[in-house]
């Protein structure tokens, strides 16, 4: 069961919501009394199609950190995505992941990151007029839309894997 506006906190939340309110955005973050950590997960504590979730994914891309806010329902395939972006894609290791986000994995949220991190936001989410992300912690996530995610994350908009609607966005 989740609760909108808990009594919880957590250091990595707050900065979340201190971003998303830099930003602009209510933050309507949502505690679920367990963890989340997949999209699947995610999906079915709230009830909505897996598509819905947009997953923070953290790679690597010549060396360089890379958040990848992928829909629930697509696998990210690196070498095209690499070819799109012009580098060599590597799934990041949790190290790289909590230096360059300050999160850990399950709960990686597309903001309140140290540093702004290069991102690519699949298209495919813009098919849902809500989309959920985690709020930085495995047990949160938050509420917001396609073009509201592109906009706070500076992200470029596109496919993720081949062969998708999105292929020619």
């Amino acid at each position: 069961m989740s609760a909108e506006g808990a009594d919880r906190t957590h250091p990595a939340v707050e900065k979340v919501e201190a971003a998303l309110l830099a930003a602009g955005v209510e933050p309507r973050v949502r505690w679920f009394e367990a963890a989340t950590p997949t999209a699947v997960s995610a999906a079915a504590e709230l009830g909505v199609e897996i598509g819905a979730i947009a997953n923070s994914l953290v790679f690597t891309i010549d060396g360089e950190p890379l958040l990848v806010m992928t829909s629930g329902a697509h696998r990210v395939d690196t070498a095209f995505l690499g070819e799109r972006l012009g580098g060599r894609i590597r799934r990041a290791d949790p190290e790289t992941v909590k230096a360059a986000t300050g999160q850990t994995i399950g709960g990686v949220a597309p903001v309140g990151h140290p540093a702004p991190l290069r991102t690519v936001v699949d298209a495919e989410l813009a098919g849902y007029p809500e989309v959920w992300a985690a709020a930085g912690h495995p047990h949160t996530v938050f509420p917001t839309t396609f073009a509201e995610l592109v906009r706070i994350t500076g992200g470029e908009p596109g496919p993720v894997e081949p062969g998708s609607s999105a292929h020619e966005a």
